[in-house]
């Protein structure tokens, strides 16, 4: 069983996290959204080494934009606009040569963080 004073000092630990997130972004010039996706395409440190950071912004708006364009409101419920979200990350990732051996991974990651963003604006509209 955690305290009251454990709890109030990992919220403030979170909030001061999101800061730091929300500072990044800014630094970097990307929205929230944005953020979100570039944070999911450098998942693998490794990353950072292969591309400029100049390159990981074009490809995170590129993204971004991409997917708020072509996602439906039902695309996580139907299979093939599933599918059609994953190749058009596919074919973005292999535009930018995004390392092979982590493509599917950084697919995977950018498809739950769409799956995030969907449910963050379902919320906002429905709040």
């Amino acid at each position: 069983m955690i305290t009251n004073e454990e709890v109030i000092e990992e919220l403030l630990a979170l909030a001061k996290q999101i800061a730091q997130a929300h500072e990044e972004g800014n630094k970097l010039g990307l929205t929230s959204d944005e953020l979100a996706f570039y944070d999911a395409l450098t998942k693998p440190a490794a990353i950072k080494d292969f591309y400029k950071n100049g390159e990981l912004i074009e490809i995170t708006k590129e993204l971004t934009e991409t997917l708020r364009k072509n996602k439906t409101v039902d695309w996580q419920k139907k299979d093939s606009a599933r599918a059609q979200m994953r190749m058009l990350i596919k074919k973005l990732l292999k535009k930018y040569h995004y390392p092979p051996e982590g493509r599917e991974d950084a697919v995977q990651i950018v498809m739950s963080q769409c799956e995030l963003w969907a449910d963050s604006e379902l919320g906002q509209l429905l709040s």
